[in-house]
């Protein structure tokens, strides 16, 4: 786990899976892995395989060890959904996440269909947990707004849509069912452009549902000149947080050796 993370929406950054792949346009320049792979074939290294998919059990209990409650992106090097990850090792992910419920966490996808699917199948339990967020990415009207109608269908506390990067107008959608959106521009080498217009389009969208609105950046070559103030202001709303007393020690030893009872048994598919 990470502390102090420097994505503006969370306090920390969890990855029991690590790589990923392409799947939309909004994966074209993944900041994820042009970080990774400046580490391929580094002895040691966390990254030290590039990009590639990677299970990594052995951090699946990090969360439990943390006692000061934090907002937790889940996988901020990767797609918990990914179709060679097994559907018994995201459940695995998710039992932590209940049992160490003073954290809040974010599980952003661009796999809608089957976190749609397990959140009515196998991650039932998970989808009533109050403090976990399932959210999908919102890049354009072809690829992100389908994603949109998934997560809408699925049984969850609360939902959210991370529509970074911004690479259109999304023109007029429902925000019906979604707790909180995130807009962001593109950044790094090669970014491609976000109009105003085109944030203020969700913004207003946000306005009228009553939705909590949070603009992360405006990107570019380099975000720290560009900013992320919007017409003047900085828009950094969130929806409500569950609270939860932390375990005591006793009991987070046992949740520990619970989840640590599975580690052997953890597999790609």
């Amino acid at each position: 786990m990470s502390d102090n993370s420097k994505i503006e929406w969370t306090d920390a950054t969890w990855n029991p899976v690590r790589g990923c792949s392409k799947v939309s346009p909004g994966c074209m320049n993944c900041y994820a892995e042009t970080f990774a792979e400046r580490f391929r074939g580094v002895p040691g290294h966390p990254f030290e395989q590039g990009f590639d998919l990677r299970l990594v059990p052995e951090k699946l209990a990090e969360p439990l060890r943390w006692r000061t409650p934090k907002m937790i992106f889940v996988n901020s090097m990767s797609d918990l959904f990914q179709e060679q990850v097994s559907d018994e090792y995201i459940v695995n992910v998710a039992r932590v996440m209940r049992l160490a419920n003073w954290h809040t966490y974010q599980v952003l996808t661009k796999r809608s269909e089957r976190m749609l699917d397990l959140l009515q199948g196998k991650l039932r339990f998970a989808s009533r947990q109050k403090n976990i967020w399932w959210g999908v990415s919102v890049e354009n009207r072809k690829h992100g707004l389908p994603r949109l109608e998934h997560l809408r269908e699925a049984p969850a506390q609360v939902r959210f849509l991370s529509v970074e990067p911004l690479l259109e107008d999304l023109g007029t959608f429902s925000l019906k069912g979604i707790s909180w959106v995130i807009v962001g521009g593109e950044s790094g080498p090669g970014a491609r452009p976000m109009a105003k217009e085109w944030v203020l389009s969700v913004r207003d969208l946000c306005r009228r549902a009553q939705v909590p609105f949070f603009f992360k950046q405006w990107g570019g070559v380099r975000k720290s000149e560009t900013g992320r103030t919007l017409e003047g202001r900085t828009y950094s709303e969130f929806p409500a947080r569950s609270q939860a007393p932390v375990l005591d020690f006793q009991d987070r030893l046992a949740a520990l050796e619970e989840i640590q009872a599975l580690l052997p048994v953890e597999m790609l598919r």
